[in-house]
């Protein structure tokens, strides 16, 4: 299982770490955390080095209950950022979270490698064909409604039959316009609450009726920190352990705040495998 990025294969049949970086004020974890360049270039070096094939560059922050930012403001935190980034590590594989397919393409015509789209195309009918047109990786999303009212939306007869149809609709309207490397994510926390999480997680195998790469970010996320009572900042064991069972359940990228200790995790699953 590999995916095209910037003409380089990437073998996901081996998991793979895509790391996080959030230009964002308010994001749940680290927000305003990496507001200079030395501080983002420092580290994006730094997750690099720990062993992330994909770095990940946000502007619009996706926690319940997000602002809304225009997409001037979104290009103004982003666009610069990428274009430093490529400058000073020119094989980085940039994912670019976002909604909107006028910041995808600046994006990638400025050197980013992958579109990370939480809404998968809901957000913004353009997305789509302009993943398309860009001949792109695109790792789509479940959630339902906007990080602004999602949490409100999490009513569901059957959640992975649910998911499954939605992500085979999707991945029928992409092949229509012409995408070829396409990733699931289903979607921790987006229109889904803590139990249904849990539930998504054990059954996660069952996604792979899709046939197509699973990207999992449970990483620092209300899931593990209410669950056990503490804070996101107290949370790196909580997501190492969960990191665990998506990759024992079939994770071929695991998203995350903590490099060093994700690819430490696929190391030893792997092993795990591998094992007589």
């Amino acid at each position: 299982m590999t995916i095209n990025c910037k003409g380089s294969l990437i073998d996901l049949s081996t998991p793979k770490v895509m790391g996080i970086l959030n230009l964002t004020p308010d994001s749940f974890y680290d927000g305003g955390k990496y507001t200079n360049k030395n501080e983002i270039l420092k580290q994006t070096e730094y997750m690099l080095t720990q062993g992330a094939t994909f770095i990940d560059l946000g502007a619009y922050s996706s926690r319940p209950g997000a602002d809304h930012i225009s997409a001037a403001e979104e290009e103004k935190r982003i666009l610069p950022i990428v274009s430093l980034l490529v400058d000073e590590f020119p094989e980085i594989l940039l994912s670019i979270d976002t909604f909107r397919s006028e910041i995808a393409t600046l994006c990638i015509n400025a050197g980013a490698a992958l579109i990370n789209d939480i809404s998968a195309g809901n957000m913004d009918p353009n997305m789509i064909p302009t993943i398309g047109k860009l001949k792109v990786p695109y790792s789509m999303m479940h959630m339902r409604g906007t990080p602004k009212t999602m949490t409100s939306l999490t009513d569901y007869d059957n959640l992975i039959h649910e998911i499954n149809c939605y992500f085979a609709e999707k991945v029928t309207e992409l092949r229509k316009h012409g995408a070829n490397d396409i990733i699931i994510d289903p979607g921790f926390g987006f229109a889904k609450d803590i139990s249904q999480n849990f539930e998504l997680l054990k059954k996660l195998k069952l996604l792979e009726v899709n046939d197509l790469p699973i990207l999992v970010g449970v990483s620092r996320k209300s899931m593990i920190y209410k669950t056990l009572d503490i804070t996101a900042s107290e949370s790196l064991n909580g997501t190492t352990i969960l990191n665990t069972i998506a990759l024992l359940n079939g994770a071929a990228i695991i998203r995350v705040h903590d490099v060093k200790e994700a690819v430490e995790c696929i190391k030893l699953v792997h092993t795990l495998e591998q094992a007589q």
